[in-house]
């Protein structure tokens, strides 16, 4: 991949966008951020991210020629929402790529806001250099879940809505409920590692990367997590999701998946942290 383009992160609580160096996953621009409007409604949600590209417009970043991608909490096909669980009902099949594209004035690829992360981990940060089976689990307002194998992206994964104790996991072990339900690192991480084996169990991943707000706190918790595979923390941080989305815009999915897959397979060491946790199995 050549070039810049817009990555759009939108979220349950925020809405985030950048402009995207798409050879390297480096910003080109300011990271602007308006918090996600309360409800959530499509009207609601199109006219914040409008917003944001605005900024980066005033600011010279965003040009009126750059291709676009956003990164979107549902599953998508087609460009629709088909699901909304961290946003308003009013999404569930909504024509999201479209409204966008309609609002913003340019062509824009949306794809599943974990699968732009995935991919951009795969390609510029935890992720580099690792063939297999990969795992992006993003712990925020909910779980988010990316699966590639070999780089290809198996799209719209959602596994924070694996059933855990009769209820989404998301609702139980996300980074949203471990401060509702006031719970210290060790008990949230003891909880965790129960839908940790359930994935494991499901998907056995060679590596799992831990991305999200909770992805910050990881000292506090590292040493309570278990599992066969290798855990990483996600590398890129806050910017994953727009650097995938950007990565997206660039062609569409099956580009970004072919650069992920490219950059999955080059030679060297790959760029990340030591594992935590016991990787030898419980």
């Amino acid at each position: 991949m050549e070039g810049r383009a817009l990555g759009i992160d939108i979220g349950g609580t925020g809405i985030k966008a950048a402009v995207v160096d798409l050879a390297d996953g480096k910003l080109l621009s300011d990271r602007v951020r308006e918090k996600t409007p309360q409800p959530a409604t499509p009207a609601a949600v199109v006219e914040v991210t409008a917003r944001v590209c605005d900024r980066l417009t005033e600011s010279g970043a965003l040009t009126p020629d750059m291709k676009a991608g956003a990164g979107f909490p549902a599953v998508i096909k087609d460009g629709r929402s088909l699901s909304a669980a961290n946003v308003d009902p009013g999404f569930i099949d909504a024509p999201v790529q479209q409204l966008l594209t309609e609002r913003l004035g340019r062509p824009v690829v949306v794809i599943n806001d974990a699968d732009a992360a995935g991919l951009a981990e795969m390609a510029f940060g935890a992720g580099r250099g690792h063939p297999g089976v990969v795992m992006l689990l993003t712990i925020g307002t909910g779980i988010g879940s990316a699966l590639l194998i070999d780089g290809k992206l198996v799209p719209n994964t959602e596994l924070g809505h694996l059933q855990l104790h009769g209820r989404d996991a998301e609702r139980l072990v996300s980074g949203a409920a471990r401060e509702r339900r006031h719970l210290g690192w060790k008990r949230w991480a003891r909880e965790f590692n129960v839908y940790l084996a359930m994935v494991e169990r499901y998907f056995t991943p060679d590596l799992i990367i831990l991305g999200g707000g909770v992805s910050k706190e990881l000292p506090r918790y590292a040493k309570y997590l278990q599992a066969r595979a290798q855990i990483v923390p996600a590398a890129m941080l806050n910017t994953s999701g727009i650097v995938g989305a950007a990565m997206a815009a660039d062609g569409g999915l099956a580009a970004a998946e072919a650069e992920a897959a490219d950059r999955a397979a080059e030679h060297g060491q790959p760029a990340v942290a030591p594992p935590v946790g016991p990787a030898d199995g419980r």
